[in-house]
């Protein structure tokens, strides 16, 4: 848990950046384009893993020119160790039937893969039209499942990493850029 107390210790955590605001507007655009040919004008649903993953599809929903709504939710999995018990609890869930969509789930960072692993397979029991997984950042060192994400904006080394919606102790969220934490600062 991050202890900040001034703007100075704020600064101080922040190692040194990893992609910066013009490289994540930049994958945006790219990412927007991928999904408005794969979906060539039919409605989808984008659903946002929260918290982290609200910054990442505001900006994201802004880009895509396919008709698009949104829904938000949010799961945690509890494990016993390093083997998952099964169960997600979902925390928030969304309004909407999936049945009736095509769904672009929205995540900001997978690490192990197990909640969104969870979470897809939960989502694909309620049979939706089609179902693809857009993540921001990528972190394939620390996978645990066999979990792979149809799109990946960045893959990036095994950092703890903060910044456009990532947090420590539920600060640095609104930087606009990824920073690796310095965990020692």
């Amino acid at each position: 848990m991050s202890d900040i107390k001034s703007i100075e210790e704020f600064n101080k955590k922040i190692k040194r950046v990893i992609v910066s605001k013009e490289e994540i507007e930049t994958a945006i655009q790219t990412a927007a384009e991928k999904i408005n040919g794969l979906y060539d004008g039919r409605p989808i649903l984008l659903v946002s893993i929260l918290k982290g993953a609200f910054v990442f599809m505001a900006d994201l929903c802004r880009a895509v020119t396919v008709p698009c709504e949104i829904g938000f939710m949010c799961a945690k999995s509890y494990y016993n160790g390093t083997v998952s018990t099964g169960d997600v609890t979902v925390t928030m869930d969304l309004d909407q039937d999936v049945s009736k969509y095509h769904l672009v789930i929205v995540e900001d960072i997978i690490d192990t893969g197990r909640t969104l692993s969870d979470v897809v397979e939960l989502l694909r029991a309620r049979k939706p039209l089609s179902l693809t997984v857009v993540t921001l950042l990528d972190k394939p060192a620390r996978r645990k499942v066999d979990f792979k994400p149809d799109l990946a904006l960045f893959t990036i080394p095994d950092y703890f990493v903060i910044g456009y919606g990532l947090d420590c102790g539920e600060y640095f969220r609104n930087l606009p850029y990824i920073a690796e934490y310095d965990e020692e600062a």
